[in-house]
């Protein structure tokens, strides 16, 4: 039949559909007929879950002992399953079969209720012993109802059971850690902390576990430090640095972190293991080893090692900007003195309170710093002259005119000796410009104190002479270098000589006649001022007590006494003990302080005077005028005795303002009860000076020199009480 062309498409595709209905038709029919039986079709798709889960299943006989379980299968329909029949204790590793008969005796002693399940070790397939996990039920019982047969499933958990191993293993090593480790999730959120974490924070995991990561982060508000992290952490898989975070109380702290980005074994999607370590207490100690390695803990200023540094750096800028350094050495003038009578703790206060004054005056631009003990360093940079380091010295020494207040109650004066080097005039190096400046210093000491000296060559021989003296004053007492002479004092009521003074004089065969003013300050320096005043105290009692068994009973002898050995350790009880072993009564001692001594610890020295004023022994302030103090200062101490210093006798009668000072401290020491001294009594003027203002006792030249002890006994000797002064002829 011919179709016509119009018609063509459409009745191939009729055609065709109808052809496919056939075919399906047809393909039910056979379907129908060869559908198995249900019970059938559930044993497939049994053997078909078994197959897919891996499970395996078995059938054990109460009566017979033994297990029918499948040893192999090729296909999901378990058309080539193999099954094996054996021995319980066959199957079972030796060392699970207790456990599994106590597991099966507790089932049955149930009477079969719930499911049995055990985990052990069974032979597969004649191979290596294999854990499975077993799982059963009862599925037979006997006429008595006793159960008589068990069936179900077991799973080969060899690698699964390996995995949990490891997965306690690391769980417990997380518990345990003292680090603190969190897990974030891909959107950096908390999926999992340890108990470390917890401690460490404050809060508890239900408060952690899926919030932000920023929850501790010291401003959550801050992104730039979170976002550098989360794509630092994207990017390169790990992260290393320190974060400033915040307890749940809002404590602050600093953490050490440690990032790993690791993978989820499911889900592919990226963890982050965070690991943070609290060093918050770590830096606090490593801030304080720099700090005690670079500053003194006292006085908080840097100490010698940052002085170095910044010393060298300082010339370093000199030398390429063409500008000029000074170096003040400072060191307080009679420290130790003030240190060993009132204690270290206040001594720490003076030090303290020093390096305030000194900071303050030189400016916080400039670097003071603390050698050790009572030296100070200061460095003043840019100097436009030297004149300029002389000017910065006078106005420190100026700034301690006005007392320290070392506690509410006390204040205390003390002064600066300075000295001073200069870059690039003295030298080029740190350790020169030290060393120089600290030589100008103790010329500035040897100078009288409270004064300044700029360094120049020839203070190296005055070091280098120092050294030498330091040490020969060592022997002097056990080489017998130590002398005394005897200065007689005309006391103008007895009218003849009533009193003579000590002076100590060393004679060295090496070095020779050496001044008191030399080696005096390095005595007390050194300490052996305690030992060489001692001597000095009880030779003169013995020579003095020698002349009153001669016939002078009446004449007494007075002792210079340093600060040093007034303060540290008992002075009185030293001279309660030279008095009693030579025999010689207070009454006839006199001891000298200078005003300076007293002054610059009036509380404490007053104790100590007032318990030789107790012992009878008389008291004298010498150079009187001197010092800081005033007059009426006097009825604070137990004094007994002014020696007006030569400094206003000089000017005596001329100078109009020493005869006022004279005559107004003659007046006022009489209206407080004290007798006056005036020394250095050169001429006969100033001695009818002193006599028209009824001045206690002259002193001088005019009256006589210091002598040795035999030739001041014959002076003494010759001018009897009630002899009018005459001029020395050995002047």
């Amino acid at each position: 039949m011919i179709v016509p062309s119009s018609l063509h498409v459409p009745v191939t595709a009729l055609l065709t559909a109808l052809l496919v209905l056939c075919a399906v038709l047809v393909l039910g029919r056979q379907r129908r007929r060869a559908r198995p039986h249900p019970r059938d079709e559930r044993a497939a798709r049994l053997n078909l879950a078994l197959w897919a889960t891996g499970e395996r299943d078995w059938d054990y006989d109460m009566g017979s002992g033994e297990v029918r379980h499948t040893v192999c299968e090729t296909d999901p329909h378990g058309e080539a399953a193999v099954e094996h029949v054996v021995p319980i204790d066959a199957l079972l590793h030796p060392e699970d079969r207790p456990r599994a008969r106590e597991a099966l005796a507790r089932y049955i002693a149930g009477d079969g209720g719930g499911q049995l399940q055990l985990q052990v070790r069974v032979a597969i397939d004649g191979g290596d012993w294999r854990w499975v996990r077993v799982r059963g039920r009862a599925v037979g019982r006997d006429r008595d109802g006793a159960i008589s047969r068990i069936a179900g499933t077991a799973l080969d958990i060899t690698g699964t059971r390996a995995a949990e191993r490891e997965h306690r293993i690391a769980a417990e090593v997380l518990r345990s850690m003292r680090e603190a480790v969190a897990v974030i999730d891909a959107g950096f959120r908390y999926v999992a902390v340890n108990p470390a974490f917890l401690r460490m924070t404050g809060y508890t995991e239900n408060e952690v576990l899926g919030q932000d990561a920023r929850l501790l982060d010291d401003n959550p508000d801050d992104e730039d430090v979170s976002r550098h992290l989360r794509e630092e952490a994207a990017r390169h898989g790990h992260w290393s640095g320190e974060l400033r975070q915040r307890r749940k109380d809002g404590e602050q702290f600093l953490a050490a972190v440690e990032c790993r980005t690791v993978y989820d074994a499911d889900m592919g999607q990226p963890l982050h293991v965070f690991v943070l370590n609290d060093i918050t207490h770590q830096k606090r100690a490593e801030q304080e080893l720099r700090y005690l390695a670079n500053f003194d803990t006292l006085t908080s200023l840097p100490n010698r090692s940052l002085l170095s540094e910044r010393l060298s750096r300082a010339i370093t800028r000199a030398r390429d900007n063409g500008h000029r350094i000074a170096v003040l050495f400072l060191d307080l003038d009679r420290f130790k003195d003030i240190n060993d009578s009132l204690g270290h703790a206040a001594g720490d206060r003076i030090l303290c309170a020093a390096a305030t004054r000194v900071q303050q005056t030189v400016g916080m631009h400039h670097t003071v710093a603390r050698l050790g003990g009572d030296e100070f360093t200061i460095v003043i940079e840019n100097l436009d002259d030297v004149q300029a380091a002389d000017r910065m010295a006078r106005e420190i020494i100026h700034a301690f005119e006005a007392p320290l207040r070392i506690d509410d109650r006390r204040q205390i004066t003390i002064s600066p000796s300075l000295g001073i080097s200069v870059y690039p005039d003295h030298a080029r190096g740190a350790i020169e410009l030290l060393k120089q400046a600290d030589i100008a210093m103790y010329q500035a000491k040897a100078a009288g104190r409270r004064t300044f000296k700029r360094y120049d060559d020839a203070m190296d021989i005055a070091a280098r002479r120092r050294t030498t003296l330091t040490g020969a004053l060592r022997e002097v007492l056990d080489r017998g270098e130590l002398r005394l002479v005897m200065q007689p004092r005309h006391a103008r009521a007895q009218g003849g000589i009533a009193c003579v003074e000590a002076l100590l004089r060393w004679n060295s065969p090496t070095l020779g006649e050496i001044p008191p003013s030399e080696f005096i300050p390095i005595a007390e320096e050194s300490g052996l001022i305690h030992e060489i005043g001692e001597w000095v105290l009880r030779e003169a009692c013995r020579t003095v007590l020698d002349w009153r068994r001669q016939g002078l009973a009446d004449i007494s002898v007075s002792v210079n006494v340093s600060l040093l050995q007034l303060l540290r350790g008992d002075f009185p009880g030293v001279v309660r003990r030279v008095l009693e072993d030579v025999g010689f009564p207070p009454q006839g001692l006199e001891l000298e302080l200078t005003e300076s001594v007293l002054m610059a610890d009036a509380e404490h020295a007053a104790a100590r005077l007032q318990a030789l004023r107790t012992m009878g022994v008389s008291l004298a302030i010498d150079d009187f005028g001197t010092g800081y103090s005033s007059l009426a200062y006097l009825k604070r101490l137990p004094i007994t005795t002014i020696k007006i210093d030569k400094a206003f006798v000089a000017g005596l009668p001329d100078d109009r303002e020493d005869a006022a000072i004279t005559a107004t401290v003659i007046s006022l020491a009489h209206a407080l009860g004290l007798r006056v001294v005036a020394e250095g009594v050169e001429t006969e003027a100033q001695l009818r000076f002193l006599a028209d203002r009824h001045c206690d006792e002259l002193q001088g030249y005019w009256i006589s020199r210091p002598l040795p002890p035999a030739q001041c006994l014959a002076f003494v000797r010759a001018h009897p009480a009630g002899a009018a002064p005459a001029a020395d002829s050995h002047r």
